[in-house]
Order: C-alpha cells, then structure tokens, then sequence
C-alpha cells in the first residue's frame, strides 16, 4: 500500500503505517484480503474519519437503529439524545458489560468499532496494551487500525474475503446486514486501487 492508493480512496496518510503493520500482523496479505478490510473499515468508521460511536440519536432514530429496544416513541423519547443512557440500554447485559456505565465506557471504537468490556480486555491482551484502564487507545490510528485487524482474524474475516462472501463477512462485523450495498461498493473501489 502506498500514499497513492490513500489518496485515490479519500483516506488520509496517517492511516499507512498503522494499515501496513496491521496487514503483516494479520496475514491481511492479498489485494482481496486487503479490498474488503479496506472497505468494511471505510463503511464502519465514515471512511476513516468517525473512531468513536455517536450515540446521539433522536427517538426516530433510535427507533429506526434498535426497534425491539425501542419499540415505541414513548420508549424512545426516554432515551432520546442521551449518549451515556442510550448506551446503558443498548449494551448493558452484553458483550461483557455488567453496568450502565461499563456500557457506556465500552461503546463502539476503532475503525470496526470494537464494542463491549470483553472485546476490550481480549483485544488488549492480544495487542498488549490496558484497553480496559485507556479504552480512548483505540481512537489512535494504529490500535484503531490493529483492532480491527485483530477482530478481523478473530472473526476468520480472511477466509471470506477470499470466497467473496460479503453477506457473511458484513453479519460477522455488525451482526445483521446494515450498510450491505456501501461497503460492497467502498470494496469494489479499495480492490480496484490496490488490484
């Protein structure tokens, strides 16, 4: 990867070393592997640019996102534009969180928007650093980036990337199939960059 093909996908210079060394670590080793990496990334993290997650949503939006948490605009409106306890209804009970609060200090980071307490704690083991004490860690590229990757491997992402299977691969990283049509597109232009 060069500063060439950062600047035909819009995505700043920062980003190459901490891409490459998450590339090598991970055996993210082929034009295909690298395309849907690329582009998974790019949907997840507004092209490079969002490394925390907004929960700043509207009662519409909330009902739009979380429809069986929010089932209704009464439900809504009670969270509406409150980050911290959006978080807590979300995330609480999940993904390791025990607490509101660890809900809200463990919400989505990194360019996959690495989520939850226990995310937090693997992921820091794997890469060595306190994900758990400095969870902020993961809004600097390059453990935004080696996240992602060590995620990516965790979720055997490498496999689909070289079948293709893009349906599976976007379910393994947001559990459904949201944004399916912009991510098939940001990797189609990653492949034809780097191909």
């Amino acid at each position: 990867m060069t500063y060439d093909h950062l600047d035909k996908l819009g995505i700043d210079h920062k980003w190459l070393a901490p891409l490459e060394e998450t590339f090598v670590k991970y055996d993210i080793s082929t034009p295909v592997r690298q395309a849907c990496f690329m582009g998974q990334c790019a949907h997840e993290s507004g092209n490079f640019k969002t490394l925390q997650e907004n929960l700043n949503y509207s009662a519409e939006g909330l009902m739009k996102t979380w429809p069986s948490r929010f089932a209704t605009k009464e439900i809504a409106d009670q969270y509406a534009r409150q980050p911290a306890k959006i978080a807590g209804k979300v995330y609480n009970g999940r993904l390791g969180n025990t607490s509101e609060e660890e809900a809200s200090m463990y919400l989505g980071r990194g360019l996959i928007q690495l989520t939850g307490r226990e995310n937090y704690a693997n992921c820091g083991t794997a890469l060595g650093i306190d994900l758990i004490g400095n969870p902020n860690f993961l809004i600097e590229p390059k453990y935004a980036a080696l996240s992602a990757g060590w995620f990516w491997n965790k979720k055997g992402l490498n496999g689909l990337a070289d079948t293709s299977d893009f349906e599976t691969m976007t379910k393994r990283i947001n559990g459904g199939l949201i944004g399916l049509e912009d991510r098939k597109v940001k990797i189609a232009k990653a492949l034809t960059v780097l191909g």
